[in-house]
C-alpha cells in the first residue's frame, strides 16, 4: 500500500546545536515519501544551511518568539497529506513516521501521538495521556505496543505532545492550525481540545517514539528548572477565555498559581533556585496572566495550498545494523559505526561494561544510536536490578528489545 506523503515540521529558536542533531536523526527516518520543513531563527537557519544535506530540506527564517505562529509557518510550507511535529531538542526513532501514519489509517483518526523518551533514552517523560475540561493531563493506561484510538467525550480527550504528534493537513486547515495567542505552553493542548470539539478521534501509538533532550531555552534551564513563568501565566489566561466558564476562572487560576508557587518552593528547598527567585517567578506568572487576558485569540491562518511543492527526502541506501562492543573497544566500535553511517546505514552501537551500571541511550551527533551500560545492568524499568549475562546473550537480548521499536534484525 502506498504511504501518504508526510511533512515533518521542526521549529527552532536559540538551539542551533540541538537542531543539527535533530536534523541528522530525521534524515534517517525509514519512511518514503517525506519532507522536512525547518522554521528557525537566524542561528538555526545558519546551522541548517551548513549541513551537508541542506539542499534536501525546506529552511524558513522566522525570528518571533512564538512557537504557535512558527508552526503555522511550517504548516503553510508543508505539502504532505500529514504534518508531523518534533522539537529541535529531540530525535525520532527511525520508524517513527511509519507507526504514526499506520495508526492514522482508521477513517476517524486525524491526529496521532506517540511516546516520549527522557534524556537518558531509557525511561519515559510521557506515554499516553488524556485531557479533562480544565486542561489538566492525566496518564491513561496503555498496555502493550498496539495503537489505542481515543474517541473524544464532552469531558475528556486525548493529549498529544508537541514533540511527537502528527495531524492531517486538511484538518489543520479546517481548525485554523495553532493559535498564536499561545506563544509557549498549552499550544498543543489547545489544538487537542479543538480537534476533540470537532469530533475527531486520536490514536496513541506506543511504537512511535521520540527521544527528547529537554534542552535549555529562555524560559527554563537544561535541568528543567524554570527561569521565567510569564508565558505560562499568559497561556493559562488564553486557555481560560477559550474553554473555561467565566464564573470558574478565578478558582481555576488560584489552583494553578498555588501549584506553581509550591513548585518554586520545592526548587528552593532542594537548592535549585535562590529564595528571592520564588517571588520573582510568581510575579512574572501574574504579569503574564494579566497580559494573556488581553491577547487576541484565533489569529492562526493556514493556506489551503502549500506555498512550496513537496520536497522529497532521498531514501537511505543502506540497511539497519546493530553493533556490539566492550568498553575497552569502544573507540574502535565508534569508528566502525561512523563508517557505516557514511555508507547510508542506520546504526545502533551497544557498548557493554563489566558492571551493573544502568543503561543510557542517545543519538550521537555523528549520526548513530549509542547505548551504554553494564553487562549486568538494567536497560528498562521492568528488568531486575541485577542479572548475570554472557556478552553475546546480552547483546542479542538488547537487539531484540530495540528492534521492536527501531526495526531491523531481531
Amino acid at each position: 500500500m502506498t504511504q501518504p506523503p508526510v511533512s515533518v515540521v521542526i521549529v527552532s529558536r536559540g538551539r542551533p546545536d540541538a537542531l543539527r542533531v535533530c536534523l541528522t536523526g530525521c534524515m534517517q527516518l525509514l519512511y518514503d515519501p517525506f519532507e522536512i520543513v525547518v522554521v528557525a531563527d537566524p542561528a538555526g537557519v545558519a546551522a541548517a544551511q551548513a549541513l551537508p544535506f541542506a539542499k534536501q530540506i525546506k529552511i524558513i527564517g522566522f525570528d518571533d518568539a512564538n512557537i504557535s505562529a512558527a508552526r503555522n509557518v511550517g504548516i503553510n510550507a508543508a505539502a504532505g497529506e500529514i504534518v508531523a511535529f518534533v522539537d529541535d531538542d529531540a530525535v525520532p526513532e527511525p520508524t517513527w513516521l511509519t507507526h504514526l501514519t499506520q495508526a492514522m489509517q482508521h477513517n476517524d483518526v486525524v491526529v496521532a501521538g506517540g511516546y516520549v523518551r527522557a534524556r537518558n533514552g531509557i525511561s519515559y517523560q510521557w506515554k499516553g495521556r488524556t485531557l479533562d475540561a480544565l486542561g489538566d493531563a492525566v496518564d491513561m493506561p496503555v498496555t502493550g505496543l498496539e495503537p489505542v484510538v481515543v474517541q473524544p467525550t464532552p469531558t475528556r480527550c486525548a493529549k498529544t505532545e508537541g514533540t511527537n504528534m502528527a495531524v492531517r493537513r486538511d484538518v489543520l486547515l479546517e481548525v485554523g492550525g495553532f493559535d498564536p495567542a499561545y506563544h509557549y505552553f498549552l499550544d498543543e493542548t489547545d489544538l487537542n481540545m479543538r480537534l476533540a470539539k470537532a469530533g475527531y478521534a486520536c490514536a496513541i501509538v506506543p511504537r512511535a517514539q521520540v527521544h527528547h533532550g529537554f534542552a535549555a531555552n529562555k524560559l527554563r534551564r537544561a535541568d528543567r528548572v524554570p527561569t521565567d513563568l510569564f508565558d505560562i501565566g499568559a497561556s493559562w489566561a488564553v486557555f481560560q477565555r477559550k474553554f473555561i466558564p467565566q464564573d470558574k476562572r478565578r478558582d481555576h487560576w488560584r489552583i494553578i498559581r498555588m501549584s506553581e508557587r509550591r513548585r518554586a518552593v520545592r526548587l528552593m528547598v532542594s537548592g535549585h533556585i535562590e529564595p528571592r527567585a520564588v517571588t520573582g517567578l510568581i510575579s512574572r506568572l501574574d504579569q503574564g496572566y494579566g497580559q494573556g487576558i488581553a491577547r487576541r485569540m484565533g489569529e492562526g491562518h493556514i493556506t489551503q495550498t502549500p506555498n512550496a511543492p513537496f520536497k522529497r527526502i532521498a531514501p537511505l541506501s543502506g540497511a539497519m545494523s546493530y553493533l556490539a562492543a566492550r568498553r575497552s573497544n569502544a573507540a574502535k566500535a565508534r569508528t566502525e559505526a561512523l563508517h557505516r553511517v557514511k555508507n547510508g546505514e542506520v546504526v545502533t552501537l551497544i557498548i557493554l561494561s563489566p558492571n551493573a551500571l544502568y543503561h543510557q541511550a542517545r543519538f550521537h551527533p555523528d549520526g548513530y544510536w549509542e547505548q551504554r551500560g553494564g553487562l549486568f545492568g538494567k536497560s528498562s524499568r521492568c528488568q531486575s536490578l541485577l542479572k548475570f549475562w554472557r556478552f553475546n546473550d546480552r547483546f542479542s537480548a538488547e537487539k531484540k528489545r530495540l528492534s521492536a521499536i527501531r526495526g531491523g534484525s531481531d
